[in-house]
């Protein structure tokens, strides 16, 4: 990647992406954040620039800089990616630690934050908008679908399908070919050995669904 990035979002996904990308030789511009408290405030060297429906910045994006979400709120996250769609025309860049290994054979979307140890075996395939922190591993021929979130150490077996907007706690274990609906979530620690259907909630070992 040859311009430099400005991340949206001063929180600590956007300061570990800052990390991810300046380990591997990219330069960050700077962030932008919503909160005015930060405005012009130095965050790890980098300076928070203004809002991030700040014109004089957003018009450098899809020119001379990248973007990069860094919101773990889906809301807030889809806002941000639609916006860049729609008014920079472009696709927000993946933040990929140096130290986690995607397999030639893999296939991730845009926009996606790989933290440190990630592992997408072979066939693995992600969508876009995703985070996957440390740790995580994604078996073979897995499907991810788009603004999925994996917590640390998860571990998601060969096979399996997650659907959009799932969120999956850290330390869970889904065993191979199980199916998680849209937009399920997942208690830190489960292990999830049956299908889980949309919207559901599910915690334990093994993992069983909450009752509103």
């Amino acid at each position: 990647m040859e311009n430099p990035v400005i991340i949206f979002g001063a929180n600590h996904l956007g300061r570990a992406a800052k990390e991810i990308f300046e380990t591997n030789g990219v330069v960050v511009y700077g962030f932008l954040d919503d909160d005015k408290k930060l405005h012009n405030i130095e965050l790890d060297e980098v300076v928070v620039l203004g809002d991030t429906d700040n014109d004089g910045f957003l018009k450098l994006i899809g020119k001379k800089c990248e973007a990069f979400v860094a919101e773990d709120d889906n809301k807030l996250r889809k806002g941000l990616v639609q916006m860049l769609q729609e008014v920079r025309k472009m696709q927000p860049v993946n933040a990929i630690h140096s130290q986690s290994v995607v397999s030639l054979k893999a296939t991730i979307g845009h926009g996606n934050f790989i933290d440190y140890g990630v592992y997408l075996a072979p066939g693995a395939t992600m969508g876009s908008h995703c985070i996957l922190n440390a740790r995580t591993t994604i078996g073979v021929n897995a499907t991810l679908g788009n603004f999925v979130q994996v917590g640390s150490g998860s571990n998601i077996n060969a096979g399996v399908i997650i659907e959009d907007e799932v969120f999956i706690g850290s330390g869970v274990t889904i065993v191979s070919g199980v199916t998680i609906g849209k937009g399920a979530r997942i208690g830190a620690g489960s292990v999830v050995i049956a299908p889980v259907k949309a919207g559901e909630t599910v915690f334990g070992n093994p993992a069983q669904k909450i009752k509103s």
